[in-house]
């Protein structure tokens, strides 16, 4: 369901349109009316070709997150060409801090997103007007936070001025540094993973001794389940011989079905495929 919205008046010779603040379920359509808590407007989009769209980022360890602002961008207007920049190794790692994935890496994953109509390697972090011109870009499509920078308080504060701004909305629950740290958090886990399918302690950059240690807590985990194994099927082989020695004595009395309903009820393990006896035959 769309969310409230209030229709706005031009206040000069441009023709504006307002962006609605997206969900999960709306599609990202400008509409005339403007979202309650954005303080820019949108420019009225050209009708005679496609619609040139920007949008710029990381992208290391690309995943759904980044493909659904890609999407909400491309779908913003009936008919979108899709620019998508991606900044290079030198300049994330200075500003950012160390990637996971290489920079031809980060194109690649970015290229073969189906929303994206053309990759721009080496995307300048701060988009300028000449970028802007460079590549005809009508709007630049991100999320509406401000981003600040030792110049700007808002990076992208010249682009709302002109109204070639479009908000989107981020995925909650999936981020870069959210997957990041679900692997820092199973460290050990990922590290026996790995050895298990046959990778270096070399290649997984560990000492001789934190190999050992893993493989030694394998081992352990590994008696402890065969442990756990033999003491149930031993007490499931007990069991059953139990309650087949109540049953042929019961069977003596004409209490068999009685019996029966009580050993079930009772049953300390699983039910188990009992052997059938002479009494069964009786």
């Amino acid at each position: 369901m769309a969310m409230p919205v209030q229709t706005i008046s031009k206040t000069s010779e441009d023709t504006f349109h307002s962006f609605p603040y997206l969900t999960d379920d709306s599609p990202l359509v400008p509409n005339g009316l403007i979202v309650s808590g954005y303080d820019f407007k949108i420019k009225e989009p050209p009708t005679d070709r496609p619609v040139r769209i920007y949008c710029d980022g990381i992208y290391d360890l690309f995943h759904f997150g980044h493909a659904k602002a890609l999407e909400q961008a491309k779908k913003a207007f009936p008919d979108v060409y899709l620019m998508v920049g991606v900044c290079n190794d030198a300049e994330t790692h200075k500003r950012k801090g160390k990637t996971v994935m290489n920079e031809k890496e980060r194109y690649e994953s970015v290229a073969h997103c189906k929303w994206v109509d053309q990759v721009i390697p080496d995307a300048p972090w701060i988009v300028t007007q000449e970028f802007l011109d460079k590549y005809q870009i009508d709007y630049v499509a991100h999320d509406a936070e401000p981003y600040q920078s030792t110049e700007s308080d808002d990076v992208y504060a010249f682009v709302k001025a002109q109204g070639r701004f479009l908000p989107t909305q981020r995925t909650g629950g999936i981020s870069t540094s959210d997957l990041i740290t679900r692997i820092v958090r199973d460290y050990d886990a990922y590290l026996r993973r790995n050895l298990e399918r046959g990778v270096s302690a070399k290649e997984l950059n560990i000492s001789f001794l934190k190999e050992k240690e893993i493989k030694t807590k394998k081992h352990l985990d590994d008696l402890k389940r065969q442990f756990k194994t033999a003491v149930l099927e031993q007490l499931g082989t007990w069991e059953d011989q139990s309650h087949e020695l109540i049953r042929t004595f019961a069977g003596k009395f004409g209490a068999k079905d009685v019996v029966e309903k009580f050993l079930n009820k009772r049953r300390l393990l699983p039910s188990r495929k009992r052997p059938r006896s002479d009494s069964d035959s009786s």
